[in-house]
């Protein structure tokens, strides 16, 4: 899990780059979700500009994981861009798991 002891170029490899991953991997479960189903509780404009942002915040992480990449995992991330992230899967999460609700079985 984690050593303090790694160099630093592994521990950010060895924290970031699943970070980076799992934000991509819900950014394209919520841009599934908002592209493919209308959102009932949702007006059309939320819709729109929650997967505009989704989109955006696409964009942000694949070039953040290029420039980790590039840089063979010599620069890191600032908490101040990983919040808004954060932020903007939780609320993904949200409208996820109540448009699951109240989906007619």
């Amino acid at each position: 899990m984690f050593n303090p002891n790694l160099p630093e170029p592994e521990l950010l490899k060895t924290l970031l780059e699943p970070l980076l991953e799992d934000f991509q991997y819900w950014f394209g479960r919520s841009r599934s979700l908002l592209e493919n189903h209308d959102i009932d509780f949702l007006a059309q404009e939320q819709q729109i500009d929650l997967l505009k942002r989704v989109k955006q915040a696409q964009k942000e992480v694949a070039a953040a994981q290029a420039l980790f990449k590039a840089t063979d995992c010599q620069v890191g991330v600032q908490p101040s861009v990983l919040v808004p992230w954060h932020h903007l899967v939780t609320e993904c999460w949200h409208v996820a798991v109540r448009y699951r609700l109240n989906r007619p079985i």
